[in-house]
């Protein structure tokens, strides 16, 4: 990654505005803190689609505030899955041979 190449990190700013590193070192502090949450937040999407996946398939959602509840999460979860494959993305194209 050159100098002026932004990376997309894995949390949001102020008003939830996206927030970019711009650094050449993959593995200083802040990179390094981004793999982690993005990892985290890979792990916690997976586990809630399992946790989805069962009460859609096996119990049933009977009220619709757990029903929005879910919906909810399950967005949040998209939201977040979505920005790690943005920035992941990026990051390929800007490694990839020209």
């Amino acid at each position: 990654m050159t100098q002026d190449e932004l990376r997309l990190l894995p949390w949001s700013g102020p008003g939830g505005r996206p927030c970019y590193l711009s650094t050449d070192d993959r593995d200083g502090y802040v990179s390094r803190l981004a793999d982690h949450i993005e990892a985290l937040q890979l792990g916690a999407a997976t586990q809630l689609r399992e946790e989805a996946l069962e009460i859609l398939e096996d119990r049933g959602i009977d009220d619709e505030e757990d029903m929005a509840l879910l919906a909810a999460r399950l967005a949040g979860a998209l939201g977040d899955v979505l920005r790690v494959a943005n920035s992941r993305g990026h990051l390929l194209a800007k490694l990839a041979p020209s």
